[in-house]
């Protein structure tokens, strides 16, 4: 049997009725310092987790793994918190994630928007409770009066289902299925409202694991049980709308407020036309224990950095699907601003050479994403352009290369010889249509020669 929310909430609450901040921290809080601008998403994407990963998003706490029905976020052990994280940020917007989350004691299934300045958005799915959804918000890493709602989920272990932020400067609305469940006023608590750009972030991690502290564990529903396990849950699609335009977004002061957001290359709420407009709200119930869960979503992870993009450097783009793709291979390097490295991370530029006569060369292959290739020293790197897909299109054959323990002046005379070569087969193809004229008037030319004679 489930336990009922009354008394889940009843015990949390005495546990963590201290406990008023969200669990978190930020690499650069920018209320508190200067930090670098960030990547804007500035445009609409649908990523269909179906047909494979896209560079768009990196991974931590674990490994995710892909196959027909999108990608599954598996939990077997201690520590494991998979779990992916745009490279890039939306100011104000709509997501849109189709998923099946994870049942299982203590596991919680997480999708979240967070800002450099613990600004926060959650959706949080007990593996105890396959019928609800609680929502939350966060301001500044701080908790309002009334910060967790739970809404109607029924099934959400069982069967996928499209849940939903829509935010704007002036309210935030939390769907299920494409109904509307809560709606918070920005004027309702303006001081905890969130208003900065915001990285999105999905997964699972295991609220019940014995490391965490018994106030998480109690609002988990239990403590974790692995031997149960595995405990998974899956995301086929995620489609995300940035309400903003342009290339990065940075602070203009450290008020933390949107008025002072700004954008490079944009406007700060360009496609706020695209927002719905909210008529009714159904199935949400606020909760009675306000204190009873921890902060900052996905959490309890042994490996929580999260690799970003500095930004979307000139010669590359986003496209409508997600991908990060070069326009041409003249395109400079896409570079990570934090470790551990990701696959939204490629870079151009060939390792050095490796003992043995050996060189790496780093590209990409057919889904953006960058390969190593290990080939002969003294090997050129190929000339390659791509499509819009970021599939190559043309490649140059490489030069061969020397033969090992070849002497230089026998190296030289071998590139002679094909000099040579080339230049005799450039003579003969350019006397070849001279032969060919000759051959065709000789008859003409006899002709002429003999009305001469007569």
């Amino acid at each position: 049997m489930f336990p009922t929310r009354p008394l889940r909430a009843a015990a949390t609450a005495a546990l963590l009725a201290g406990f008023a901040t969200a669990q978190t921290s930020s690499d650069c809080n920018p209320t508190q310092t200067t930090c670098e601008a960030k990547p804007a998403l500035g445009m609409a994407i649908d990523v269909d987790f179906t047909q494979g990963e896209v560079n768009s998003f990196s991974a931590s706490g674990g490994t995710p793994s892909y196959g027909s029905d999108g990608v599954t976020f598996t939990i077997s052990n201690s520590g494991d918190a998979p779990q992916l994280n745009s490279v890039f940020y939306i100011m104000f917007g709509k997501v849109d994630i189709t998923m099946k989350c994870a049942p299982g004691t203590g596991i919680v299934t997480s999708v979240v928007l967070q800002s450099d300045d613990l600004d926060e958005i959650d959706m949080e799915f007990l593996g105890v409770d396959n019928s609800q959804v609680q929502t939350m918000y966060f301001g500044k890493g701080q908790r309002a009066p009334d910060p967790l709602v739970y809404a109607s989920a029924p099934n959400n272990q069982d069967e996928f289902a499209t849940y939903s932020f829509d935010w704007t400067s002036e309210r935030i609305v939390w769907s299920v299925g494409g109904t509307d469940v809560r709606v918070l006023e920005s004027s309702t608590y303006p001081d905890y409202y969130p208003q900065t750009p915001m990285q999105l972030k999905f997964g699972i991690w295991a609220g019940g694991d014995p490391s965490n502290s018994e106030g998480t564990v109690a609002w988990a529903g239990g403590s974790t049980d692995y031997s149960q396990g595995p405990f998974s849950a899956t995301v086929q699609k995620v489609e995300v709308t940035d309400y903003s335009t342009g290339s990065k977004y940075s602070y203009g002061d450290m008020s933390g407020t949107w008025e002072s957001i700004r954008s490079e290359g944009g406007e700060i709420n360009a496609n706020a036309d695209q927002a719905a407009t909210v008529t009714t709200v159904t199935g949400a119930t606020t909760s009675t224990g306000s204190s009873n869960f921890p902060g900052s979503g996905i959490a309890g992870g042994s490996s929580t950095s999260v690799s970003s993009v500095d930004a979307i450097p000139s010669g590359w783009r986003m496209t409508s699907s997600g991908k990060i793709v070069p326009n041409s291979s003249t395109a400079g390097p896409l570079t990570a601003s934090s470790s551990p490295a990701s696959s939204a991370s490629p870079s151009s530029q060939p390792g050095e050479a490796a003992p043995g006569g050996e060189e790496t060369i780093t590209t990409w292959d057919g889904q953006g994403f960058t390969t190593t290739v290990t080939l002969p020293s003294g090997w050129a790197t190929a000339s390659t352009s791509y499509d819009d897909q970021g599939f190559p299109v043309s490649t140059s054959a490489p030069e061969a290369p020397p033969l090992a323990g070849e002497p230089q002046s026998q190296q030289n005379s071998r590139a002679g010889s094909k000099t040579a070569a080339s230049n005799g087969a450039g003579s003969s193809a350019s006397t070849a249509p001279c032969g060919l004229w000759l051959w065709l008037t000789a008859p003409l030319l006899m002709f002429i020669a003999g009305v001469v004679v007569i």
